[in-house]
């Protein structure tokens, strides 16, 4: 079978206010790249009798995005309506919260510029770790965590 003669799953019929919304956001052109791409794919997917009801393929190779990328959107308009295909999808998981805050942070400074400990030159990184485990800053944390905070801060353990 041919790639416009598919049975398409999630077949796009615009209505006539969300026609005319995507036409007016593309005509501004003001919205992110994004949202205009996806604003055209849903256009040129529209199978009422005023929608152009291209094929897959065709709308892929005229936007150049992939063949997945238009199925998606589609399939997002099906499921969730207009405005969660134009934006983008939300995180599925939220990020995992900061080990080092503010707080922290000035402490394992304080700590890095104060004197290392008995027998040692210079704080590495393990000491540092294990230094703010035992302040009770934090209830665990690896020396790799302690590097990019003092990357970040443009410090150097010792």
């Amino acid at each position: 079978m041919e790639d416009g003669a598919v049975h398409k799953t999630f077949v796009v019929r615009l209505s006539s206010e969300e026609r005319e919304q995507l036409l007016a956001l593309v005509k501004a052109g003001r919205a992110s790249a994004l949202k205009l791409v996806r604003a055209r794919i849903l256009l040129k997917a529209d199978q009422q009798e005023r929608g152009p009801a291209w094929t897959d393929a065709e709308i892929a190779e005229a936007l150049e995005v992939s063949l997945k990328t238009v199925f998606n959107i589609r399939r997002r308009w099906m499921e969730h309506g207009l405005a969660a295909a134009l934006e983008r999808k939300p995180p599925d998981a939220p990020a995992k919260p900061r080990k080092l805050d503010g707080n922290v942070e000035a402490k394992l400074v304080a700590t890095c510029c104060g004197p290392p400990p008995k027998g040692r030159a210079k704080w590495t990184l393990r000491l540092l770790a294990a230094k703010l485990v035992e302040l009770e800053a934090v209830d665990s944390i690896s020396p790799e965590t302690v590097r990019q905070a003092l990357k970040k801060m443009r410090s150097s353990p010792g």
